[in-house]
């Protein structure tokens, strides 16, 4: 089994409801994205998937959390946008797109810090 790794990164605000705490407030991260892909087979180049196609992909789906409010978002109209959230969000969003490069998504995330981080896979089938 090959696993590959990219990282993309944005910048958002966001306020955690029903948080007691500062987070409740309008606050900033620099977030940085992490996702891992595997797969049995490599292809003729012997590569798993273009690193620059991940990317591409990832880049789509952080385009447009950047430089928003999350809370101001339809995915968050419901939920608090935490990590935990917006790891899931992007795994939902982004497998499609990681399957048609002929790969799996294994797991996404989310450095909301450099000393903090939330990471969502799909429970085993």
């Amino acid at each position: 089994m090959y696993e590959l790794a990219v990282t993309g990164d944005f910048s958002a605000a966001h306020a955690l409801r029903d948080y007691d705490g500062p987070c409740e407030r309008v606050h900033g991260h620099n977030y940085r994205i992490e996702i891992a892909v595997t797969g049995e087979r490599l292809n003729q180049q012997g590569l798993l998937v273009d690193f620059r196609d991940l990317r591409r992909a990832l880049g789509a789906i952080l385009e447009r959390l950047d430089h928003r409010n999350l809370n101001e978002l339809e995915a968050f109209r419901e939920c608090s946008p935490t990590s935990e959230v917006i790891a899931r969000l992007i795994y939902e969003e982004l497998a499609g797109p990681v399957q048609a490069l002929g790969a799996r998504l294994r797991r996404v995330t989310v450095w909301e810090t450099e000393r903090a981080s939330a990471s969502y896979e799909p429970s085993p089938e």
